[in-house]
């Protein structure tokens, strides 16, 4: 069956990809697509540890563009996804402020809203449909990288694997930032967190507050207030529902996908909010809830390591606030232009191809970064007098820019130019004798 997928002749580099979340199986799969023979290594025993978790995810046009070039993926995508055109936006006391179209943003391509674990899960089998070398329950110990034979690799169980080149998507903890950055570093608390729940609507349905929300297919809201904002959706036909909302971070949860959330805990933050909110939160059974510490990085100086052979991608590079709405699409981003850049260099030139990347990428993925504190201070200190006379100052950030944007072709029409200047810049720092 993997010979069955179109994908470029082989081009005789050998990647290590650590990670198969979304940043790393994009990566993967788009090194196959080029031509490279790929290894994806990651430390969970089973793929359903990463699958069964339970929120939404968003890839805006930007993003789904890659699953385009992925046979049947985006049809599979679609079919379980968000079916809206619009977000209805309400002052936290429940009164309607406005309603924010997106329909015009079809012709920059799809929109794709759906619970994480089940599109990763569309994504993962594709991967293994594909053939490529996934190995579970490999948790790597470090990395390395040498100029004789010039080569990188990762070590597991104290054993070291080459390749030609290590792409750490391992996440906001990844090992590959120590070998980047020369030094080990903490991720910080962002000052916030953000309850995520997801569960059928049977406990919506029989609900007189809320069961509007589930009557009519599919629906999106968003409720606005002082330091939070708070997220539902209805999804599948108005069968599931989903929620989230950012509040500040109090020091009672750790950096994990796996804290358990209690209601009646969320229900603190929410004093004064309106009945539907409260009785979204109520209906949210036992286990289904998750309390999620949002953590920042300084930008880095660099996504390489010094001998460029090792590349860091997706949040192991730059994690994204929720309010950003990109971070799962600038992961997806990472992995094309990384693996098109080493596809134009081939693999003698394996050094200048990751330094391509990163100029390819470095400061779109910072500008993207910025929205999300913007975004955030945009609806958690509205200045209400001001939003009802102009309502559209609470509209999502959505730039041409950004989400009319496709990685791959940018990087094939931009790689050489982007060689051009880091050979310039280069003459220009040597020493003159």
């Amino acid at each position: 069956m993997a010979n069955n997928f179109p994908r470029r002749p082989p081009s005789g580099i050998k990647v290590i990809v650590v990670g198969a979340g979304f940043a790393g199986l994009a990566a993967a799969i788009e090194c196959d697509r080029k031509g490279h023979s790929v290894t994806l290594f990651d430390k969970v025993d089973n793929i359903d540890e990463i699958t069964r978790i339970g929120d939404i995810i968003s890839f805006d046009p930007n993003g789904s563009v890659a699953f385009e070039r992925w046979p049947g993926v985006v049809n599979e995508m679609e079919a379980i996804a968000r079916q809206t055109k619009h977000i209805d936006l309400y002052h936290h006391q429940g009164k309607f402020v406005t309603r924010q179209d997106f329909s015009h943003e079809k012709a920059w391509g799809r929109r794709i809203n759906g619970h994480r674990g089940q599109l990763h899960n569309i994504i993962y089998r594709h991967a293994v449909d594909r053939g490529i070398d996934i190995r579970l329950g490999k948790r790597v110990e470090d990395y390395f990288e040498q100029d004789s034979p010039p080569q990188a690799g990762v070590v597991i169980n104290g054993e070291r694997i080459a390749a030609d080149v290590v792409i750490a998507a391992e996440g906001v903890r990844s090992r590959g930032r120590k070998i980047v950055l020369g030094f080990d570093e903490n991720p910080k608390s962002s000052g916030y967190a953000v309850y995520r729940a997801w569960f059928p609507a049977d406990r919506v349905r029989n609900n007189p507050v809320i069961k509007h929300l589930v009557e009519n297919g599919d629906t999106h809201q968003g409720f606005i207030g002082p330091d939070i904002h708070f997220l539902a959706s209805t999804i599948k036909n108005g069968t599931e529902v989903n929620w989230v909302f950012t509040h500040i971070d109090d020091g009672n949860i750790e950096e994990s996908w796996q804290f358990p959330g209690k209601p009646e805990e969320a229900l603190k933050y929410l004093e004064g909010w309106c009945d539907v909110v409260h009785e979204l939160v109520k209906a949210t059974p036992e286990g289904r809830l998750i309390d999620h510490k949002l953590v920042y990085r300084d930008p880095l100086p660099t996504f390489i390591s010094p001998k460029r052979r090792i590349a860091l991608i997706g949040d192991a590079a730059h994690p994204f606030l929720p309010t950003s709405i990109q971070g799962a699409s600038q992961s997806i981003e990472d992995g094309v232009v990384l693996a098109t850049c080493l596809e134009l260099s081939g693999k003698q030139d394996i050094p200048r191809a990751l330094k391509a990347y990163e100029k390819l990428r470095y400061a779109r993925v910072h500008r993207a970064q910025a929205n999300g504190p913007k975004m955030r201070e945009r609806w958690h200190k509205a200045d209400w007098n001001e939003v009802w006379k102009k309502p559209e100052m609470i509209h999502l950030i959505r730039e041409t820019w950004l989400l009319n944007f496709d990685a791959e072709k940018d990087a094939y029409d931009r790689f050489w130019t982007v060689l051009e200047e880091l050979d310039h810049d280069e003459q220009q720092i040597k020493p003159r004798l």
